[in-house]
């Protein structure tokens, strides 16, 4: 029997009186439609921030959606250190709304600004567009820091499931010179090799929401062509080196497929010199930090990435 704690052993319950079908059953749109329906049984109640808008910004594939949060007490004049953040889903689905909740706790405990951005999914809009509207994203905050009220010099990437994996390819290109410069990562639960690989694929296959199939269903649609896979832009494990890539927190759960391949990504950034700070909960699963309202250990890792992506982005 697994080790799960207890508040997720109730969710996992929860899950399997509701009889939903796994994501892979379902169409892209139906899978979007459940997962939304998901967020106000999951998700703590909003938090009031000092201020929130949506704004849109013209990219060579047109207009791309942010949401730009002050956290709460945080002067209207103060250049304040920033978070670009890149929602989960599986390239396949999340928006804004589904992290906003995440997004303000953020910006909140690390008394940052936090840009949220509304990447293209696929299957709609295969790799690298995700990659691209991030990567267009990044150059805006550096353009319009002080417009925006930020501190350029204090600006980093964080980043859940598939927006940890886009987070680890904004950082590499950071550190190549390819994008502007990136003071840290915050890798959650992040996907760094998308041919499956990982031992991972092979120990989770069943009694969880994210399992090796619905991995393989997200992959799928997101990089159709087999050969992309081994690209270090959709998997940042292929890069060739990880040195000089800037601190890094990197966040892993045993009950994830994924968890292998983040923990290796983790050592190699070790074994290169990175100043690098891990998390593995080996009694948690996939998608724990938008699971506060059931599960309490949520609030609680999620404060601890707050003060430490706000502790690192005000360090010299």
């Amino acid at each position: 029997m697994p080790a799960y704690d207890p508040d997720l052993a109730r969710l996992l319950e929860m899950i399997r009186q509701a009889a939903r079908p796994a994501f892979e059953a379902l169409t892209p749109e139906q899978a979007r439609q459940a997962y939304a329906a998901s967020w106000d049984i999951l998700q703590p109640p909003a938090q009031e921030v000092a201020s929130v808008r949506d704004v849109t910004i013209h990219t060579n594939a047109g207009g791309l959606a942010l949401r730009i949060y002050r956290g709460a007490g945080t002067p209207a004049s103060e250049a304040l250190p920033c978070t670009l953040y890149l929602h989960g889903g599986g390239w396949v689905i999340g928006n804004l709304d589904s992290h906003d909740r995440l997004c303000r706790q953020l910006a909140n405990e690390a008394r940052i600004c936090v840009v949220a951005v509304d990447y293209r999914l696929a299957p709609e809009h295969r790799f690298p567009a995700a990659i691209d509207d991030c990567a267009s994203a990044w150059r805006w905050l550096h353009e319009q820091a002080s417009d925006l009220q930020i501190d350029p010099a204090r600006l980093g990437v964080a980043g859940d499931s598939a927006g940890g994996n886009l987070a680890a390819v904004l950082a590499l290109m950071a550190r190549d010179g390819t994008l502007p410069p990136c003071k840290l990562q915050a890798l959650l639960y992040p996907a760094t090799d998308l041919t499956a690989a990982s031992a991972g694929y092979a120990r989770v296959t069943e009694g969880v929401p994210l399992t090796d199939k619905t991995m393989h269903y997200f992959i799928g649609h997101y990089t159709p062509e087999a050969r992309d896979r081994l690209d270090w832009r959709a998997s940042p494990a292929f890069a060739a080196s990880l040195a000089g890539l800037p601190k890094t927190l990197v966040l892993t759960v045993a009950h994830d497929p994924l968890c292998e391949e983040g923990r290796d990504y983790a050592k190699r950034l070790e074994d290169a010199d990175v100043a690098v700070t891990c998390i593995h909960l080996a009694d948690h699963m996939h998608g724990m930090l938008t699971q506060g309202k059931v599960v309490r250990a949520a609030v609680v890792v999620s404060g601890f990435v707050s003060q430490w992506i706000g502790q690192a982005l005000r360090q010299d």
